[in-house]
């Protein structure tokens, strides 16, 4: 065999592999949201509904709302290679704390939104002390966290408590043309999390730790303190959403969170973004596709009236295909 044979053999000819190699997860999400898009429209109206209309994609921007702020949050977290499953419990605890803050009283809406981002703020410092101080790995330690949360609400609360003011309640309902506030918030939630990541040495240092914890301690970075901001910053997001259903409800909830599978449904989001569960890889970009991918399968699946059993599965193949794409993808780079 000569030389140039060699070198063929060195480099097999795979244009399979070749086209997951050049595959940009953040286009593929949004390719995905927009064929979903035009599928849903297509079987609603098969079934006799007029699926894109104005109350439809508000409905959408409103369902994704809290979600999408969470699983900006959570983006962070997983992008230094960690993860909180604590967020669902925290969302209901600081709807609750918001609520019975602000006692319905306008002139407590200041000391209510005060008293949610010192609260999340604190989860996520200890849960990020309890990660990187005792080493305890971070689904474990979250998940100790939620419980304690959980036990914590369920023996001071047995069902809705306190109350928001009218005024508050506009953050959830009003909308400005058919774009809700709830969006707008989870708009700048997304842009401040982009520019942090993008334009900051913080950011960078989040995608250094999450690429490869030890070459960035050897670097200089204090990867310790990366992961517990990103902690903070996360839980800082499941209060920010824990205001917003807070407004909605018009009172807090002690199963608000829970009931909204906040916990899972960020982390399948971010996942769908393209963003790597080991960390270093992905952003918020990805992760606002993700989001928005599954409200409108949601907004689909509820116009079609489907049962519920069968919109897990269908979303739960979504989430599978997705991670088997961007595994195909990396593997194919590695060749």
């Amino acid at each position: 065999m000569n030389g140039q044979s060699l070198k063929q053999a060195g480099r097999p000819a795979r244009p399979a592999v070749a086209a997951l190699r050049e595959i940009d997860p953040t286009k593929v999400i949004y390719l995905a949201l927009a064929a979903t898009l035009v599928i849903g429209w297509v079987l609603v109206a098969v079934d006799g509904g007029d699926f894109l209309t104005v109350e439809t994609i508000v409905g959408i921007q409103q369902r994704s709302a809290a979600l999408g702020i969470v699983a900006v949050g959570q983006t962070l977290a997983i992008l230094a290679g960690s993860l909180d499953l604590s967020v669902a419990y925290l969302i209901s605890l600081c709807s609750l704390v918001a609520a019975e803050t602000m006692a319905g009283r306008d002139g407590g809406i200041a000391a209510g939104v005060a008293a949610v981002l010192a609260v999340s703020a604190l989860v996520g410092l200890v849960n990020g002390m309890v990660i990187t101080r005792l080493r305890v790995h971070a689904f474990i330690a979250t998940l100790g966290t939620a419980l304690i949360i959980k036990g914590v609400v369920d023996h001071l609360y047995d069902g809705p408590a306190g109350s928001v003011p009218d005024s508050f309640q506009r953050l959830g309902y009003d909308r400005i043309g058919p774009v809700p506030v709830s969006a707008l918030l989870w708009a700048a939630v997304a842009a401040a999390a982009w520019f942090l990541l993008r334009r900051t040495r913080l950011g960078h240092r989040i995608y250094a730790v999450g690429g490869d914890e030890e070459v960035a301690r050897l670097s200089g970075v204090r990867t310790d303190r990366v992961v517990v901001l990103t902690h903070v910053l996360c839980s800082v997001c499941a209060g920010v959403a824990g205001l917003l259903l807070a407004a909605r409800l018009g009172a807090g909830a002690p199963t608000v969170g829970t009931d909204g599978g906040y916990d899972l449904e960020s982390i399948a989001a971010v996942v769908l973004g393209g963003t790597a569960l080991a960390g270093g890889k992905g952003g918020v970009a990805g992760t606002v596709g993700g989001v928005l991918l599954l409200a409108v399968l949601d907004s689909v699946f509820n116009q079609l009236e489907v049962n519920s059993f069968f919109k897990d599965v269908v979303r739960g193949l979504v989430i599978v295909i997705a991670v088997a794409v961007y595994a195909r993808r990396r593997k194919g780079r590695q060749i």
